[in-house]
């Protein structure tokens, strides 16, 4: 008995000892509290949602989760098969070319107008404080830092591990301009050493960046963290106007009323890329199912949107492809634009009439 509480004991010493690495981040720091302190958002030590947001749906708890993720069954998580992708040479697009690549999940690359833009990176094949538990699908790494061009703006949507990873953000450190993010998530990057120009900003905050390109950083509602402490770094989405486009830069959200009042107080917008994927009903406040995600593109008045938070890593229950298939059968009874492209395929933005195929069908 001595033995085994001595063995829980050492346990807990080392997990606490290894989430004090670096790359956990830090808590809040002066600069950022300065900020926070000033912020209707921020309630009681942290920050709030809009509505009412419970980490699980009515009548579910975390036994419930826990039991389905470690013992339910589970089906085409992942992909046997090798995900298809195109390489495409970002060092050397055409400067007046309006296109945007996406690497899997919540990452990609946009060049809009001249500027080079990059959100959410994660090239490190892993979406977890711990190596190797979530590793990216097959073939969906065809990129890494080397292949990413100097960047005018970093948006970070919020500091969970699958959107803020510390690899890759320090490799990417030399190739950084300008880096937005929200109230608290600037003290990470401080913490690990970036002296680039930080916005760190609020809900409905509008920030200047160069002349025809502006941000309004709008809410989502999801909540934030790198260890047990959540919520000291808020989570957002942006609305990027530039002199010929409006996109929305959707981070992780459960469906509310924001989308609506975006799309009423912002829209319409040329283009939405919006979260669709590691849902599940039983968490359905902080992740929007596909009918949401549908709901939400018509809510936001977007002429087109495109599916992200999905093929790559598994961090739900649901078949890898599931995603893809729902958002596009619902968008096709909504008669809304859904945009699929592979990994790594350039979106022309000019080009109304792209195609793309379903890339998943016939995929094991």
């Amino acid at each position: 008995m001595l033995f085994l509480l001595s063995l829980i004991i050492l346990l807990i010493i080392l997990f606490f000892g290894y989430t004090k690495l670096a790359k956990f981040g830090s808590m809040p720091d002066e600069i950022s509290l300065e900020k926070i302190k000033k912020s209707k958002n921020f309630k009681n030590g942290s920050f709030q949602n809009l509505s009412l947001t419970p980490d699980l749906a009515e009548g579910v708890t975390y036994y419930d989760v826990f039991k389905d993720f470690f013992f339910g069954k589970k089906e085409h998580l992942k992909p046997i098969d090798s995900l298809p992708s195109i390489k495409t040479d970002l060092m050397n697009l055409p400067k007046d070319q309006n296109v945007l690549v996406w690497f899997g999940h919540s990452s990609y690359f946009m060049q809009i107008d001249g500027k080079r833009i990059l959100v959410d990176p994660v090239f490190s094949g892993n979406a977890s404080p711990l190596p190797g538990t979530m590793k990216s699908f097959k073939g969906s790494d065809i990129y890494t830092v080397d292949d990413i061009p100097k960047i005018d703006y970093l948006f970070i949507t919020h500091d969970h591990w699958d959107h803020l990873d510390y690899e890759t953000i320090l490799a990417l450190k030399p190739k950084l301009n300008k880096i937005i993010c929200g109230l608290g998530v600037g003290s990470h990057l401080r913490y690990w050493g970036f002296e680039n120009e930080i916005f760190e900003t609020d809900w409905f905050d509008k920030t200047q960046l160069d002349d025809g390109f502006n941000i309004i950083t709008t809410p989502a509602r999801h909540f934030s963290g790198r260890t047990f402490k959540r919520n000291q770094s808020l989570w957002v989405s942006f609305v990027l106007n530039t002199p010929t486009k409006r996109i929305f830069i959707g981070g992780d959200s459960g469906y509310d009323t924001h989308f609506a009042k975006i799309g009423d107080l912002y829209g319409p917008f040329d283009l939405a890329i919006l979260e669709n994927g590691q849902y599940n009903w039983k968490w359905k406040y902080i992740h929007t199912l596909p009918e949401e995600t549908v709901k939400a593109a018509k809510d936001l008045k977007a002429k087109s949107f495109i599916p992200v938070h999905s093929s790559k890593f598994a961090l739900a229950l649901h078949n890898w492809d599931e995603p893809l298939k729902e958002v596009c059968i619902l968008s096709k009874k909504e008669g809304i634009n859904v945009i699929t492209p592979l990994i790594g395929q350039p979106v022309i933005m000019s080009k109304e009439n792209q195609t793309y195929k379903y890339w998943w069908e016939g995929l094991k």
